[in-house]
C-alpha cells in the first residue's frame, strides 16, 4: 500500500475526492495518510476528522525560515512512509526542501489548461476574459508558479454559463482528473 499525503489551504474538497477515491479503490493500492495544513482555520481539518484521517498543521508563522518550515513538515512524511504528496488548494509556493525530497512525485491540481491563468484567480480570470474553452490541468510541480510537466488536462466549452456553474464544472471534472492522474504517477514508481 502506498501512502498519499494531501496539503490544503481551504475548504479541502479535492482533499476529500481523494479520499473517497482511494477506499472506492479508483486509486488503486493507496491510501491517504495524512493531510498537511498550512491554517488552523480551514473546512479541510473537519473534512479530515470526519473521514479519520491525521491532520497535522504547520503554521508558517511560527519557523523562521522556508527551509525550517519545510523541514518539519518532510519529518512528518518520512515518519509516515509518504510515497507521493498531492497538493489540493495549497495555497503555498513549495521550496526546494520538499522538491528536493519528492522529486517528480509532487502533484497539483490546477483550474485551467495550464500554461494559460497560472495563479490563484484562474477561473476568474479565464472567465473575464472570455476564453470559449475552460478546463483542469493536474500537473508535477517544480520550482515556479504553476509550472512543472502536465501529467492530465481536460476541457469543456463554455455556453454562456455563469461564473459558479463554470466553478462547478470545473470541480465536477476536477475529482474525477485528479484520481486518474494520481494513479498515473503512482504507476511509474
Amino acid at each position: 500500500m502506498r501512502n498519499i499525503a494531501v496539503f490544503a489551504s481551504g475548504n479541502g474538497s479535492n482533499f476529500e475526492a481523494i479520499v473517497r477515491a482511494c477506499k472506492e479503490n479508483k486509486i488503486e493500492g493507496a491510501t491517504v495518510s495524512l493531510l498537511v495544513c498550512d491554517r488552523h482555520d480551514a473546512y479541510a481539518l473537519e473534512r479530515a476528522k470526519k473521514l479519520d484521517i491525521k491532520p497535522f498543521v504547520f503554521d508558517p508563522k511560527s519557523y523562521s525560515s522556508k527551509k525550517e518550515y519545510e523541514q518539519n513538515i518532510l519529518d512528518v512524511l518520512r515518519a509516515n512512509d509518504i510515497h507521493i504528496i498531492c497538493l489540493a488548494g495549497y495555497m503555498r509556493i513549495v521550496g526546494d526542501t520538499l522538491l528536493e525530497a519528492f522529486p517528480n512525485r509532487i502533484l497539483n491540481i490546477h483550474p485551467s489548461l495550464l500554461p494559460s491563468f497560472k495563479g490563484a484567480i484562474a477561473i476568474i480570470e479565464a472567465f473575464e476574459f472570455g476564453v470559449k474553452v475552460f478546463g483542469v490541468t493536474v500537473h508535477l510541480i517544480d520550482n515556479t508558479i504553476d509550472g512543472g510537466t502536465i501529467i492530465a488536462q481536460r476541457a469543456f466549452e463554455y455556453h454562456g454559463d455563469s461564473l459558479e456553474e463554470v466553478e462547478h464544472r470545473i470541480h465536477e471534472i476536477e475529482y474525477q482528473l485528479y484520481p486518474e492522474a494520481i494513479n498515473m504517477l503512482l504507476s511509474t514508481i
